[in-house]
């Protein structure tokens, strides 16, 4: 349903999305992580073809954004992290106007159908001012879905939301592969991924990484063990003496310990700690969590560009 390859933006010398190849599967939740300034949004508005590539080529839908943009266009939906409406409109008229602009053909029951699916027909007649953010980023999904777009492009869709609203934003999402839709989601919000995406790409300008968060997590996490223990001391550590230990560290319940091979060298890992005296409670591969994995790819710089 999406597919960029080397698709490429560049501002005068600065150059905000370099080379990006991915594809997006019919259903999949496609996660978009990065810093500001990565180039996440630049990445979506060339590829629902509001701005022009610098090189590359993409397709969404079907529809090729250089040569078919209308019809791109009409096949998506989208949500901006700061979404515009009519305030002085109510929700019914705001979303009628929108369905009416998109061509629905019977704008009437598509404005009824979604007001109603995400909980907002019974304050149909109220101005969209009267609306708390939670309230209004719902109306936000149902104008990118009035028209029954194939691709949804989410931007930050629970950024400022309180946690109850964002919850019932995240549970909205989730049922719309489903449904058979593809989104590409953007968000900073690490959990929020890892729950509803398939797949994370991780962009800094350049496509870092592309996989489903536990094989992500699982890759980054290379062959260090932890080791639970009952008596944690400093001496073991530094008393371990085994050819195949690289590094050992004392952590607060335990040691995390990195070796060659974990499904070779964990048994004699712990015959060696058990001969030290530890009283070991747990042995487990010390997995990194996605925001482990999400800074040592970008650098653990997240400030503004």
């Amino acid at each position: 349903m999406i597919h960029a390859e080397e698709l490429t933006r560049r501002f005068g010398d600065r150059t905000a999305v370099d080379a990006l190849t991915l594809d997006a599967r019919e259903g999949e939740i496609l996660g978009l992580l990065g810093p500001n300034g990565a180039g996440k949004t630049t990445t979506v508005r060339m590829l629902a073809c509001l701005l022009a590539p610098t090189s590359g080529r993409a397709s969404v839908a079907g529809h090729d954004i250089r040569e078919a943009a209308p019809q791109v266009r009409g096949s998506v939906g989208i949500l901006t992290e700061s979404p515009g409406f009519y305030k002085r409109l109510t929700l019914e008229r705001n979303l009628r106007f929108f369905a009416e602009l998109y061509g629905v053909p019977a704008p009437r029951e598509a404005v009824q159908r979604y007001l109603k699916r995400l909980g907002l027909w019974e304050r149909r007649a109220e101005a969209v001012a009267t609306l708390s953010k939670g309230l209004r980023q719902r109306l936000a999904l149902a104008r990118a879905l009035v028209h029954e777009p194939k691709v949804l492009f989410l931007d930050e869709p629970t950024s400022g939301l309180d946690p109850e609203s964002a919850r019932d934003v995240r549970q909205f999402i989730g049922e719309l592969a489903s449904e058979r839709r593809t989104v590409l989601l953007c968000t900073h919000n690490l959990a929020e991924a890892e729950e509803l995406c398939a797949r994370i790409a991780v962009l800094r300008t350049r496509l870092l990484a592309l996989d489903r968060p536990d094989e992500l997590k699982r890759r980054m996490s290379g062959s260090r063990v932890a080791i639970g223990l009952r008596n944690p001391r400093s001496e073991f550590a530094t008393a371990l003496g085994l050819p195949f230990v690289r590094t050992a560290e004392l952590v607060h319940d335990g040691l995390s310990v990195e070796v060659a091979d974990p499904e070779r060298d964990v048994p004699a890992l712990v015959r060696r700690l058990v001969e030290l005296g530890a009283e070991i409670r747990s042995v487990a591969r010390d997995e990194r969590t996605l925001e482990d994995v999400y800074l040592e790819l970008v650098g653990g710089d997240d400030g503004a560009a």
